[in-house]
């Protein structure tokens, strides 16, 4: 398709049932690695469409070359009926398509209404003026938000809302959501499906992304499934399951269930005393929170982003100070001291961030570099020995199937499925006695989540102590032994999965009482 120096008139929506993106046969490289084989793809309006696929199926190259971020070397792409060229966001836009990105793109200083009509093309209309057509947008589609209130005082749903608001505030009919749900709540889940359903009434197109196959039988109409760049098939929803959708994407049968293996020795081996964090600017991450972790059991940690979870992890690992309370591995306080002091006092704790490329692993680095970042010592003389290291990291490649030119490669040209092998298999090789692990599986595909489940229930067997901060509430119900559920930094309680409900576990995590 050869690319043309034009800008699209807005594009005229058609009546619901008709095409409003049809792509066909659409490819695109990056050198010599394709990420878009020949791709088909449709949705309609009055539709909700998920897109499935595995780390690295192509999935977000498809969406960005609709939102202009990319374009594609072959194939056509028309929109309300008419070939379309999109060669800019600018173009994109023109054309109704609105598509709202995991990290928001949003300022974080202005107001809503400041957000929702940044960018927009033409006159800015006046504050009084705007804000009546904000609310009444929201009305329409039972959006609540308050116009006047700036980004960072908002909470995960509320600034997703301001992102929805720009899209209907531009009049875009198209909207796709790239894991929409990453962090948000059931409840927050709910509103939002809730509004998509609306705008699905109302006309709209949508396609979301989402690897949580609950909520791809919960919301979509039809299911589009890629596998390594190339169009597998579409399904109509009602006619599927999660097994199904499994094995397209996948390519093969696999078994849905996590196994809970029996508890292990449940002897004590970390305490939180009276533990209070403050976050940079002051404000309080974690007040006051006392807990124990034992050996040969999952904790499983639930809450709302933003509770505590990630400060709780890192003051644990040595890379947060704590205002006041203690960590106690054994009797050993851990508070006050730097990961390096912690491993000399022959503590072997392992600890898996929810940033991976920045706090987890050096992304310009190598496996093997990233192996001896957990192992390095000074060297006694004047060469450093990676020997070591480079076959700890050939027996991960081998042991848990990490895709990678070699044990060299920057791990940044790794997808973030092998991203999250390399962090977790580095932290279990170095045979921790307990194990912290925050996010472990977010953004990851079905096949590398399991992957993960299984390291993890592997170390339990070996009587490690394992935290699992995690989102998905279905996952922490059937991995973790307990879960323990902050709220604002609070802990509002400590339940048994094996018997505690969803329902339970979500009016905790919006700070409801733990019941007797």
């Amino acid at each position: 398709m050869a690319q043309q120096n034009t800008t699209p008139n807005q594009a005229e929506p058609s009546a619901v049932g008709e095409y409003a993106i049809e792509c066909r046969g659409v490819t695109k490289r990056f050198g010599t690695v394709v990420a878009n084989d020949g791709v088909d793809l449709t949705v309609r309006y009055g539709e909700i469409l998920a897109l499935l696929g595995e780390n690295g199926s192509g999935k977000t190259t498809l969406m960005n070359m609709l939102s202009g971020i990319y374009h594609p070397d072959s194939g056509s792409i028309r929109i309300a009926g008419k070939e379309a060229v999109i060669n800019s966001p600018e173009d994109s836009m023109a054309l109704g398509i609105g598509m709202i990105y995991q990290h928001f793109k949003l300022v974080d200083v202005f107001t809503a209404m400041d957000n929702i009509a940044l960018g927009t093309p033409g006159r800015r209309l006046p504050a009084r003026e705007l804000r009546t057509k904000v609310e009444g947008i929201c009305k329409g589609v039972g959006l609540t938000i308050d116009p006047a209130k700036r980004i960072y005082e908002m909470s995960v749903s509320e600034k997703q809302t301001v992102e929805i608001l720009k899209v209907l505030y531009r009049g875009q009919k198209i909207l796709i959501l790239d894991e929409p749900t990453a962090v948000l709540t059931p409840q927050e889940t709910d509103k939002l499906f809730a509004i998509l359903r609306r705008m699905r009434e109302q006309g709209c197109a949508v396609i979301i992304i989402t690897h949580k196959l609950g909520e791809v039988l919960d919301i979509s109409d039809r299911v589009t499934i890629l596998r390594r760049g190339k169009y597998i098939d579409t399904v109509n929803t009602a006619e599927t399951d999660e097994q199904q959708l499994t094995e397209l994407m996948v390519g093969r049968p696999v078994s849905l269930e996590i196994d809970r293996p029996e508890q292990g020795e449940l002897n004590s081996i970390l305490k939180a005393v009276d533990l209070t964090i403050r976050k940079p600017d002051g404000a309080i991450a974690v007040d006051d929170v006392s807990f124990e972790v034992r050996t040969g059991e999952i904790l499983g940690v639930a809450g709302i982003a933003g509770s505590g979870q990630k400060e709780l992890c890192e003051a644990i690992a040595g890379l947060y100070p704590a205002e006041k309370g203690a960590v106690l591995y054994r009797k050993e306080n851990l508070i006050g001291k730097n990961p390096r002091e912690i491993s000399r006092l022959g503590v072997h704790l392992g600890f898996v961030p929810e940033d991976r490329l920045g706090m987890g692993l050096v992304a310009s680095m190598g496996m093997v570099g990233n192996m001896m970042l957990k192992t390095y010592d000074a060297p006694k003389g004047p060469f450093i020995d990676t020997a070591p290291a480079r076959e700890q990291a050939e027996e991960l490649v081998d042991k848990l199937s990490i895709v990678t030119p070699s044990v060299d490669t920057p791990v940044r040209l790794m997808s973030g499925g092998n991203v999250q092998k390399v962090l977790l298999g580095r932290e279990i090789v170095s045979k921790p006695s307990v194990l912290i692990t925050a996010y472990p599986v977010r953004g990851l595909d079905i096949n590398s989540s399991y992957t993960v489940y299984d390291l993890l229930n592997e170390q339990k067997k070996d009587n490690v102590a394992v935290v699992y901060v995690g989102e998905d509430l279905d996952v922490l119900m059937e991995l973790s032994d307990r879960i323990m559920v902050l709220c604002h930094g609070k802990i509002t309680g400590i339940v048994d999965a094996r018997t505690a409900t969803k329902d339970q576990i979500a009016r905790l995590m919006v700070g409801g009482k733990e019941e007797a």
